[in-house]
């Protein structure tokens, strides 16, 4: 991970969108993110499109991972988060459904959490591809739990999983984000 100021720590976060104009709404994401106080957006990886999962008949999804730094706790972090998708439209929904924007935490700091509103590392992002190819292209190198790498795992599930690389991440830096 890369270096933080005093108190900051760093976290990955997965994002995802298939419904309106799916790379504006992670965008705008990544602005309302960046803007947050205690939270700071380091990098991105590119836009991934992939289908869906579980619930199949709805449209393909747009992915992203970001490195975020903070000075929030995890579950403070995941409430922000959460405040962020219900002010760019989202709202319930059946699991795995159409979604407007989602953000996950997928991993906080070096630390093993599991608590009633969050587990990090998030327990399937191995099993996604929309989440390892993403990651893999901004740590490479991160070992998970069973000790291999976001690029082995990432490789592995490009076999099994359609995923196609879209688009760079568009800028979140001086943006409007409404």
């Amino acid at each position: 991970m890369a270096a933080e100021a005093p108190g900051e720590v760093s976290v990955y976060i997965g994002l995802g969108s298939n419904l309106l104009d799916r790379a504006e709404q992670i965008r705008r994401a990544l602005c309302r993110l960046d803007r947050e106080l205690g939270v700071r957006v380091r990098r991105a990886s590119s836009l991934y499109e992939s289908a869906p999962v579980g619930y199949l008949a709805q449209p393909a999804f747009l992915n992203a991972v970001a490195e975020l730094a903070t000075t929030l706790p995890a579950e403070f972090l995941l409430r922000r988060m959460k405040q962020i998708e219900r002010d760019l439209g989202r709202r319930p929904a059946p699991r795995w459904g159409p979604r407007e924007i989602d953000l996950d935490i997928l991993i906080y700091d070096d630390q093993h959490l599991s608590t009633d509103l969050l587990i990090v590392p998030h327990p399937l992002m191995a099993q996604r591809a929309f989440v390892m190819v993403p990651l893999a292209e901004l740590w490479p190198d991160y070992h998970l739990p069973d000790g291999l790498t976001a690029r082995q795992v990432a490789e592995k599930l490009r076999l099994q999983q359609e995923i196609v690389w879209y688009a760079p991440m568009p800028s979140w830096r001086d943006c409007e984000c409404r």
